[in-house]
């Protein structure tokens, strides 16, 4: 094993390698851990019944995945991580905005999934969650050192192994009793319906940050629905699969969520460890790729300032420090696991989906795949330091949107007006495509910025 070279800089042809399949483990073993699972139950606490959760699970997951797998494709063709493509959107120094929002997302991931796994080691040994937590964010530090090459190969190994070990655990899951009337198809709240859509669907959106970080390497000849399929079809099997597992438990365990690693377990009865091993493992890999994101957007944020060196000491420093921070939001949370992820859930949405919307409308509506990588990194390039049409469109996109807001800690106007059926999901996504598309449009046919992006494409 070495250490990854490479960091937020563009990746030469030269050193393009793999295929568009090599996706597909990656993002099936990306959603094969409890904290999926634990998502899935989220339908269950809002108050739906089992028939009612999985049409959310369902119908979330597949509207969530196209713009997850729309960000995929950009990978081969860009070559450069997702988040500091946002430049070319919000200008280099304004991609600070979106980029210092998803460091959220990651800390948020770090601190639910890290929680989840320290609550079930210590169920399996006699130690303290805060001794669990500082050793498995330890070993996740040290993964995540050597980077892209051994998070594939980490990815692969666990796609195959939990592949096996969830076939039966779903083969003992469907052998539980269910509680009478979990299948009713009559009465249905729709607006705890809409609630749970978007928050199945921002699980996958979650992943639009830094799901081309792992598509950057392939070559530039790799065909845009490949990438997309293999990246699509991944991450929806294994996500309805382990949400609907998570259902399921939720509705025929009482308290299943107060341990739940543990509880999954122990349905093995005396083969409990391998649960517990492999529960384990699944945590520390999607943790892996959270620290290894949130070490992609510090970069990010800094090269504008400082043309830094990513040295390995800088490397190992910073991913330090990023495991530094999350670990403490682990410490903080893990008294109330529950409260701290649905609340976490509801915030990351809510800015999330309109940088998603801008930047999907930029390079499949308006720029078609063509950018100057080179500019991308120049302060001083096309893309200038700050895009106000972006910013604004952006910004304003947020504020629209809170009249609609129906979260734990707020329920805007318009949501109670419609019995607290959240929409704020479906604002997100329109306003700042339209905000943004028609000035960004009118801008981008301009004589002088048709010349510069001519002479500078990719």
């Amino acid at each position: 094993m070495k250490v990854e070279s490479r960091s937020i800089e563009y990746i030469p042809v030269e050193e393009r390698h793999g295929k568009a399949r090599d996706l597909f483990p990656i993002w099936f073993g990306a959603n094969m851990h409890i904290t999926t699972l634990v998502t899935g139950a989220l339908p269950i606490a809002l108050g739906l019944n089992l028939f009612w959760s999985l049409a959310a699970i369902v119908m979330g997951t597949l509207i969530g995945a196209i713009f997850m797998a729309s960000h995929s494709a950009q990978g081969p063709q860009l070559g450069i991580p997702q988040m500091i493509q946002s430049r070319a959107q919000f200008g280099v120094i304004g991609a600070i905005f979106p980029l210092f929002l998803v460091m959220f997302v990651y800390f948020g991931y770090f601190a639910s999934s890290g929680m989840l796994a320290a609550q079930t080691l210590s169920s399996l040994t006699s130690m303290n969650q805060t001794s669990s937590i500082l050793i498995l964010n330890g070993l996740c530090f040290v993964v995540t050192i050597f980077g892209y090459q051994v998070i594939h190969k980490m990815q692969k190994v666990l796609s195959w192994t939990t592949l096996v070990t969830y076939l039966i655990a779903t083969i003992l899951v469907f052998q539980l009793s269910i509680p009478e009337g979990s299948w009713n198809v009559g009465h249905v709240s729709f607006s705890q319906f809409l609630l749970a859509v978007s928050m199945i669907a921002t699980w996958q959106l979650s992943y639009a940050p830094y799901v081309a970080d792992y598509s950057r390497y392939l070559p530039i000849t790799t065909p845009t629905s490949h990438t997309f399929w293999y990246s699509y079809i991944g991450t929806s099997i294994s996500t309805i699969w382990m949400m609907t597992l998570g259902a399921i438990l939720t509705t025929a365990i009482p308290n299943f969520l107060n341990a739940t690693g543990a509880n999954l377990a122990h349905m093995y009865g005396k083969f409990a460890i391998i649960m517990f091993l492999v529960i384990i493992f699944g945590q520390l890999a999607i943790n892996v790729f959270n620290l290894y994101g949130a070490f992609m957007s510090t970069i990010t944020t800094i090269e504008p300032f400082m043309k830094l060196k990513v040295t390995a000491k800088v490397r190992v420093g910073m991913i330090l420090a990023v495991t530094i921070i999350g670990t403490i939001l682990c410490l903080l949370g893990k008294s109330n696991f529950l409260s701290f992820f649905l609340n976490f859930i509801f915030f990351m949405s809510y800015f999330l989906i309109p940088w998603t919307s801008i930047n999907l409308v930029d390079y499949y509506l308006l720029r078609h795949g063509k950018y100057n990588v080179k500019d991308i990194f120049d302060v001083n390039g096309q893309y200038g330091k700050v895009n106000l049409i972006t910013c604004s469109a952006f910004l304003i996109s947020i504020l629209v949107e809170i009249p609609f807001i129906n979260a734990t800690f707020y329920v805007g106007p318009i949501a109670k007006a419609f019995n607290g059926a959240d929409l704020a999901w479906v604002v997100g996504l329109i306003v700042p495509a339209v905000l943004y598309y028609f000035p960004m449009k009118k801008k981008l046919d301009t004589p002088t910025n048709n010349l510069e992006t001519q002479e500078g494409i990719l």
